[in-house]
């Protein structure tokens, strides 16, 4: 009778309907979840593999389990197959193991390569890349974007083993800033390198350092307890600045005025929405319960605490809480708080249930890491602790994996992981042990035997005496 049909009702409920959807896309464009995590995506592009069967070897899995005499296939830059009867599929390379033993890559969960690049010159060593040590609060920095990726010590730490490293600012601010997830290919570029999706984290850091960086300056913080108020200070804001963007976001108005970005607070806004991880150096245990009481007040959980020298007192603690401990094998005593530092650190934290892993803050260590894992081990035994290698080469890779949520991908030698694989001369936990080739997504990026596997950065060309070594 009103001359409304219902084909023109249907019409104009479909345009408000647009309409809507419309505002909501503009305000949602408009939001915080509009601003991306990183903006500098990876480029990555693996590099070309030939399907590869590995046969005749000792294979560590990363699972906790040891196959003697054990072949493994790579196909399509996976891993396809692991196990003791398998035969190689028509037209892969096959390579005859003798006897040596295979892991999964190794992961340095803890690296400042590039950031710290070689060659160092005086002037690098009194201003580096890895500390923007001009404020308390630094976490608008990134890594990211110090990264020299001609670095030399890229490809000396590959030819250790080493296929995966996050790369951290350095440790003198209560928050240094944002850490990122390469893996260890020649690359042009960073965003080359960049582990794709990997999520990045916030590097903080309490005890000493912050406090005698900016104590000895007459700044704040001077004091531990100055530490934590500025951890709980600089969260506080970061609750503030998601509450307005999330308030602005719901609203679905595009004609709304944005809050003003703040790219300091973006970063901790955005672990606090689980975003991005957190990475906390970290030596005695006290600090550490502190630290996990901060995350627990205001909603944020930390993936791992880095150092962690006095980790083995609260080993039951951290697995209750799942946080895993970056630890080294035996460095102590070169400041008070690593006073209290024990060899069998890490075999403690894994005895009690725990996420430990080996990593290694300077070059030399991370071109050795499977060595540290072996002082760790055998420490561990010495303690009256049974630990097994198929154990120990978890602190290596799963555990790390774990650590940067890459487990699905890397870490353990399962059909269907990335083909981050290590071929080793033998046992390696063995001082004798090199690694001979090193496979990432099933390319050849090392190979002991040869030259033409050796890449090296334009610092080192014509410079035979800071080349791998074999």
């Amino acid at each position: 009778m009103t001359g409304f049909s219902i084909s023109r009702l249907c019409g104009v409920l479909s345009a408000v309907v647009v309409v809507l959807c419309a505002r909501a896309a503009l305000g949602q464009a408009a939001g915080s979840a509009a601003i991306p995590v990183n903006p500098y995506p990876s480029t990555y592009k693996p590099l070309p593999a030939s399907d590869t069967f590995i046969s005749g070897v000792t294979i560590l899995d990363g699972l906790g389990n040891r196959v003697e005499n054990g072949a493994i296939l790579l196909q399509h830059g996976k891993i396809a197959a692991v196990g003791t009867s398998l035969q190689a599929p028509a037209g892969v390379v096959v390579i005859e193991g003798n006897g040596r033993w295979v892991t999964p890559g190794i992961i340095d969960v803890h690296s400042h390569l590039g950031d710290f690049a070689a060659p160092l010159t005086p002037a690098d060593l009194k201003v580096s890349d890895v500390n923007e040590a001009t404020d308390p609060n630094t976490a608008q920095v990134w890594a990211l974007h110090s990264i020299t990726v001609q670095d030399p010590q890229f490809s000396r730490v590959r030819a250790g083993g080493v296929t995966t490293l996050q790369i951290l600012p350095g440790s003198r601010n209560l928050f240094g800033g944002r850490g990122v997830v390469l893996k260890n290919v020649p690359a042009v570029t960073v965003q080359a390198m960049e582990f794709p999706d990997a999520r990045p984290s916030l590097k903080m850091a309490c005890g000493e350092n912050p406090k005698y960086t900016y104590g000895e300056m007459g700044r704040f913080p001077s004091s531990l307890m100055g530490n934590v108020a500025g951890y709980r200070e600089a969260w506080v804001k970061a609750r503030e600045y998601q509450r307005k963007w999330d308030a602005y976001n719901s609203k679905h108005d595009p004609s709304a005025e944005p809050p003003v970005r703040d790219l300091k607070l973006e970063t901790l806004a955005a672990v606090l929405r689980g975003e991005i991880l957190v990475d906390v150096h970290c030596y005695r245990a006290d600090e550490m319960v502190i630290m996990i009481d901060v995350a627990r007040e205001f909603g944020f959980r930390i993936a791992a605490f880095h150092h962690a020298t006095e980790a083995y007192k609260i080993a039951g603690l951290l697995a209750q809480n799942g946080v895993c401990a970056a630890v080294w094998a035996d460095w102590w005593g070169y400041k008070m708080e690593a006073y209290d530092a024990v060899r069998a650190n890490a075999a403690f934290v894994d005895a009690a249930g725990g996420c430990v892993m080996l990593h290694s803050d300077i070059p030399m260590s991370g071109e050795h890491l499977t060595l540290d894992a072996a002082t760790a081990l055998g420490s561990g035994r010495r303690a009256g602790l049974t630990i097994t290698e198929e154990r120990a080469i978890e602190w290596l890779t799963r555990n790390p994996a774990r650590s940067l949520g890459l487990d699905d991908r890397i870490g353990t030698l399962e059909a269907g992981k990335n083909a981050d694989v290590v071929l080793w001369s033998g046992d390696p936990f063995s001082v004798y042990t090199k690694a001979d080739m090193v496979f990432i997504d099933g390319a050849v990026v090392y190979d002991r035997h040869d030259a033409t596997k050796h890449p090296q950065s334009d610092f080192e060309a014509g410079q035979p005496s800071l080349g791998v070594r074999p």
